[in-house]
């Protein structure tokens, strides 16, 4: 894994199985990973610190959605420069608007595609 990478990184998705098996893989390449599968989860998380470098942030979770939750990220200034990113099965253009509204640097769609997240990040 580059060593730009900033800090930890927050997974969060209800859906277990998939934030686990990306928490795997991106400590597979040297990540250093937490994992939260709510978002009241992830903000409980990022208050017991430390406070993560990146969060990649499922969109559509019961409860706190991912918008939701990356408006609450964005307004903790502990967390200035944190490089939000949407994983998500929502693509189409009203989707993009909203996740680029809620301020995600990032959009990408499920299933993941590593090379595309790398790009993403500038980490080649």
């Amino acid at each position: 894994w580059p060593a730009s990478l900033p800090g930890t990184v927050l997974i969060v998705d209800d859906n277990r199985d998939a934030a686990d098996a990306l928490s795997d893989l991106l400590r597979s390449m040297g990540a250093s990973t937490r994992v939260a599968y709510s978002g009241d989860g992830a903000l409980r998380m990022v208050a017991d610190g430390p406070p993560p470098g990146l969060a990649i942030l499922d969109i559509g979770m019961p409860g706190m959605d991912g918008c939701e939750l990356a408006a609450r990220l964005r307004a903790n200034p502990t967390l200035a420069g944190l490089i939000l990113v949407a994983l998500t099965g929502w693509g189409q253009h009203g989707d993009r608007e909203r996740i680029a509204a809620a301020g995600f640097d990032h959009h990408l769609l499920k299933p993941l595609d590593l090379a595309a997240l790398i790009s993403a990040l500038g980490l080649r």
